[in-house]
């Protein structure tokens, strides 16, 4: 789990530095960067959390016109039942595909979640696949979020495996 800030940073740089050396391919295809700014709502699937909140930036690398590399930063606010709230870091890359004219797309991320919560100090990895709609400016989409290390109340006992069911509302620009 520790290593995960370095594998993510890794990746980041060789990403970059892939796209600094072939910003224009043979096919004639401008690839560029897309800028997103998203607020997030949702439902926890477990107890005792009743509704998470947040918001997130997204950097998104045009592949292609269909195909899409995405790294996501932010943070998550999960509102617990007569106790302190619960607060995280999500930090993801993804991959993006396009169907349908280019509008409609499903993704995939996985990523670390770094709990912000004094009295928990753990981290978890995630998994988040969604799906959604997109135009130049607006991206809303309905997302899965799983947390493998987070806390959770199964049949009246502690447990692992937060489950967040969440909508994405962003507004995209390029840079």
């Amino acid at each position: 789990m520790k290593n995960i800030p370095k594998i993510l940073t890794l990746l980041c740089v060789i990403c970059l530095t892939n796209i600094a050396f072939a910003q224009k391919s043979s096919d004639g295809y401008n690839r560029n960067f897309k800028y997103g700014v998203g607020l997030n709502s949702g439902l926890p699937l477990n107890d005792p959390y009743d509704f998470i909140i947040g918001g997130d930036l997204r950097v998104q690398y045009n592949v292609s016109e269909t195909y899409s590399l995405c790294l996501t930063a932010g943070y998550n606010n999960l509102f617990v039942k007569d106790e302190v709230d619960f607060g995280y870091i999500p930090i993801k890359i993804g991959y993006k595909t396009f169907i349908f004219k280019n509008e409609f797309y499903v993704m995939g991320e996985i990523g670390g979640a770094f709990s912000t919560t004094k009295t928990y100090d753990y981290n978890s990895m995630m998994f988040s696949p969604s799906i959604g709609y997109a135009t130049k400016y607006v991206d809303i989409s309905l997302r899965y979020e799983f947390l493998k290390d987070f806390p959770i109340i199964k049949d009246h006992e502690m447990d692992n495996g937060l489950a967040n069911l969440m909508i994405r509302f962003a507004y995209g620009f390029d840079f």
